[in-house]
């Protein structure tokens, strides 16, 4: 008996060992843990979501509202009712804001005039709050009506979940009570990861000139006069700044005790751009930080362009196992040949390309009785290209609008003629009068 202990104890002992020599396999984790309160990672060009965490949830985006204000003033530029020389002549309420060197800004005169260019260059670089005012009762008349026009552009881009109360960023508590009409004078800016990420995209694809300004490092604001204002750009990520990051041109950093330490960036590699989104970053001891929202943006960056590629998911003229073809009523043929039109490229994790499967999604308005009424012409579009991934997560796009890849007949079915039909038509009545008859003879017995 002690023997057969002996040798259990030992079998039990090898067995251990084995396991812990043998490789298992490994399960790349959905979580990559960033330290902030939303995170997001994005393909610029496609608009497909990397990584997200919580990514949903409306929260403090301090000064990169000022992205808004970019858009609109590029719009207003764009549409000729703003220049870039055009002066504005500073209004009291801007002059208070830009005495207050608490916050970022540059200093503005009472009274004097300034190029829409200087201020601009001031918000992009500097974040400079009063001169974004300037922008703003240029491009509305009042930072008021300038509100309205932001809320109104969100709704157009589709960022259901904003909120915005002024053309800075900054909590309204901190506009000495001057803070926009119709607004508390505790309200803040708010708005998801994801929306965040949609409007650093549109400010892209739209207005890809702002990447121009936002990758200067440093510029002196009215230099060579007693104003001049060293403006060191915010964006530490920058090439031969603190924190620089291969490939770094942009965009908007936000911080206030509201809204913690926040920021949209954006990088380039070869032909892939990403967009990163980090909101209240912290420390590993929970403590907000300049370095805490750039090494938050580090890790996703380094996810992003380390594991990451476009890939060819699915081919042109790929055909569904089982659903090659679809039943055809009203034709010469009884069926019709179908296939995806264009390949299905996708940035994707390399370690996921064969998670994705491709499901078939018919357009059921062409259907009757799960059959295509003939007739069918070549290239004529069928259904779309689902593409389902099997394991792990899959974010989906910004915009799920992205047009779907579309499935077509290969080949043309033409309408069989009138004695086709006829015949098709007794042929069928026959049938449906001889499983009839069976049936009622079965009945019988």
């Amino acid at each position: 008996m002690r023997n057969v202990v002996k040798i259990t104890i030992l079998l039990t002992v090898m067995a251990v060992f084995l396991t812990v020599g043998i490789p298992q396999p490994t399960k790349a984790a959905d979580s990559l843990n960033i330290k902030a309160d939303a995170a997001i990672l994005v393909d610029a060009d496609s608009g497909k979501i990397l990584y997200g965490q919580n990514a949903e949830a409306s929260l403090g985006i301090a000064s990169m509202t000022k992205m808004m204000t970019e858009y609109l003033l590029f719009e207003a530029i764009e549409d000729g009712r703003v220049s870039w020389d055009q002066e504005y002549t500073v209004t009291d309420y801007a002059y208070k804001i830009s005495q207050d060197m608490s916050l970022s800004n540059v200093p503005l005169r009472k009274g004097e005039s300034y190029t829409i260019q200087e201020l601009y260059e001031a918000l992009a670089i500097y974040s400079a709050n009063a001169a974004t005012i300037g922008i703003a009762e240029t491009i509305a008349g009042t930072e008021e009506e300038f509100v309205r026009l932001m809320n109104e552009k969100a709704k157009e881009l589709g960022l259901t979940d904003a909120k915005l109360v002024n053309s800075t960023g900054l909590s309204n508590s901190l506009l000495m009570g001057m803070h926009p009409k119709n607004t508390g004078p505790n309200d803040e800016n708010v708005m998801s990861a994801k929306s965040v990420a949609k409007l650093t995209k549109a400010l892209l694809d739209k207005y890809p000139e702002v990447l121009e300004t936002t990758k200067i490092p440093y510029k002196v604001f009215r230099e060579g006069t007693a104003d001049a204002t060293g403006m060191l750009n915010w964006n530490s990520m920058l090439p031969g700044l603190a924190y620089e990051y291969e490939g770094v041109d942009g965009l908007k950093t936000g911080s206030t005790d509201f809204a913690g330490h926040s920021f949209a960036g954006t990088a380039k590699r070869g032909d892939t751009r990403l967009i990163a989104v980090v909101m209240k970053a912290v420390d590993d001891k929970g403590v907000g930080s300049y370095k805490a929202r750039f090494d938050a943006t580090r890790v996703l960056f380094d996810f992003g362009f380390g594991q990451f590629k476009t890939e060819e998911v699915v081919p042109a003229g790929y055909q569904f196992k089982g659903k090659e073809t679809l039943p055809v009523i009203k034709g010469k043929e009884d069926e019709v040949k179908i296939a995806v039109k264009e390949p299905i490229t996708m940035m994707i994790r390399t370690s996921d390309k064969d998670s994705y499967k491709p499901e078939l999604v018919i357009d059921e308005s062409l259907m009757t009785d799960g059959k295509i009424e003939a007739e069918i012409e070549k290239d004529q579009v069928i259904g779309t290209v689902k593409l389902v991934k099997e394991e792990g997560k899959d974010y989906g796009y910004l915009n799920e609008t992205t047009d779907a890849v579309e499935v077509i007949a290969t080949e043309k079915v033409e309408r069989a003629n009138w004695f086709s039909l006829s015949m098709q038509a007794v042929g069928s009545f026959m049938g449906s009068m001889w499983t009839g008859a069976l049936d009622f003879v079965k009945g019988l017995f």
